[in-house]
């Protein structure tokens, strides 16, 4: 594992939406020659009754995944919130997340796409957003993140977005300690402001932590670009 140098910074870019949304999305990527996209099915965390009265159709949601260079990163955001109209009403969210660090193959691909970038000229851009927003991520067991997403909104989230995961590794660390262990896990991920970020840890600490039978833990990663939230 290489640590990338602040001349080799790169981002890690998320896109949450519709299907048919993250199909454009990987359109939009593919013809800015941004290598290695990836996508993974997930659910909204909308009521059913929501859903139906504000016509979304289905909960179904799909992540793209992709590693870009930080020269590129807020214009790709510019460009996603431009040819899908993030921040329309049911559109999605895209956002940034710092890499620390990265194989020397995946350095030396993404080395190649800068050299690409540098055949045009760049422009001087600022960060999309100041670091005014956090990704929230809540592992629970199966079945909570109904009960999660409630407290989430009642301490100020907005919404989120579920992923079914599996438990794998050694356990014996936590079984140690008197805690059941189940192999199937919920992820809940939440944008939240920095003005709510921590009341909606708390929150989810409180009511669906370690102690409780959701069994869940939660953590925070700092996001640096964002499109498709209220300002």
């Amino acid at each position: 594992m290489s640590t990338i140098k602040s001349k080799q910074a790169f981002r890690l870019l998320v896109l949450i939406g519709n299907p048919k949304l993250a199909d454009k999305a990987s359109e939009i990527l593919s013809q800015a020659s941004i290598p290695l996209q990836f996508q993974t099915s997930a659910t909204g965390t909308a009521p059913s009754n929501m859903i139906d009265i504000l016509g979304l159709g289905t909960p179904d949601r799909t992540l793209v995944l992709c590693t870009l260079p930080l020269d590129v990163a807020n214009e790709t955001l510019r460009s996603l919130k431009r040819g899908l109209r993030l921040g329309a009403v049911n559109s999605g969210i895209a956002f940034t997340i710092p890499v620390t660090g990265a194989s020397n193959i995946f350095l030396s691909l993404m080395q190649n796409l800068m050299k690409s970038e540098d055949q045009t000229e760049r422009k001087e851009t600022k960060p999309m957003t100041e670091n005014k927003y956090s990704l929230i991520a809540a592992i629970v067991n199966p079945g909570y993140s109904e009960e999660l997403m409630d407290v989430a909104r009642e301490a100020g989230a907005r919404g989120g977005t579920v992923l079914h995961s599996r438990q794998v590794g050694e356990t014996e660390a936590l079984t140690g300690l008197g805690l059941t262990i189940q192999d199937e896990k919920e992820i809940v991920i939440i944008v939240a402001d920095q003005n709510t970020k921590l009341g909606i840890m708390q929150a989810i600490g409180n009511k669906c932590g370690m102690h409780s039978d959701a069994k869940g833990f939660v953590l925070s990663l700092p996001i640096d670009g964002v499109v498709g939230v209220e300002e």
